[in-house]
């Protein structure tokens, strides 16, 4: 039995099922927290639970994450095709980065911001693999390292520390290149989505806003 705080997408296999919504269309809607719908997002705890609820920001509705020496995170369960839809798009704000870490121990690994792609492995669940798209305290933008709790994770730093703290940033990513890059091999689906704000290992403090999440065949 997988440790439950072991914070992995491994342990989001139990939430993945095999009729899993499939995305053929040219924009995939995976969060639509400006309208309010938080619906199939399911909770996850690993260690204590991270506060998440709709809330209001420039006059937009948006997901609220307030993590106090916790890890929880949300999961939607999705099928994404990456021949037709490759490119992840969000919105995300970080009020305060957490201070600097090594996030390649596993005493620093936590984030202010995260966004997981998950890849199901099926009965073989050891094969799960899951793509982490963090927003860093330590490690540069661009960075790509593996996490430091199973080689299946590895984890790239979109934003890093203080420079944009309190600003919304988008973001725009082709999944199916990264994938490439992260485990060397040609990956078409996705299985899941994940969210998470977690400062358990660090004991600090993180709030971080995340806008609509959507894929894009551009």
């Amino acid at each position: 039995m997988l440790h439950m705080r072991i914070k992995t997408p491994l342990l989001f296999i139990l939430l993945i099922c095999t009729s899993c919504l499939t995305a053929e269309e040219s924009i995939v809607q995976v969060a639509e927290f400006s309208n309010n719908n938080i619906n199939d997002w399911m909770k996850k705890e690993f260690d204590g639970i991270t506060q998440y609820n709709l809330d209001r920001d420039e006059r937009t509705t948006v997901l609220k994450a307030h993590s106090h020496r916790a890890a929880s995170g949300l999961v939607k369960k999705i099928q994404i095709d990456l021949y037709q839809t490759p490119y992840i798009n969000w919105r995300w704000k970080v009020n305060n980065p957490l201070f600097i870490l090594n996030e390649t121990e596993k005493e620093g690994d936590d984030y202010a911001a995260r966004i997981y792609v998950v890849i199901d492995g099926g009965v073989l669940f050891w094969r799960t693999l899951a793509l982490n798209y963090v927003w860093a305290s330590n490690k540069a933008v661009n960075d790509l390292w593996t996490s430091p709790y199973t080689s299946n994770v590895k984890m790239i730093a979109i934003e890093s520390g203080e420079p944009f703290k309190k600003q919304w940033r988008s973001e725009k990513r082709n999944v199916r290149t990264d994938l490439r890059k992260a485990f060397g091999r040609e990956i078409r689906f996705i299985d899941a989505v994940a969210i998470m704000t977690d400062t358990d290992n660090s004991q600090q403090k993180a709030t971080a806003y995340y806008g609509d999440i959507y894929f894009t065949s551009e």
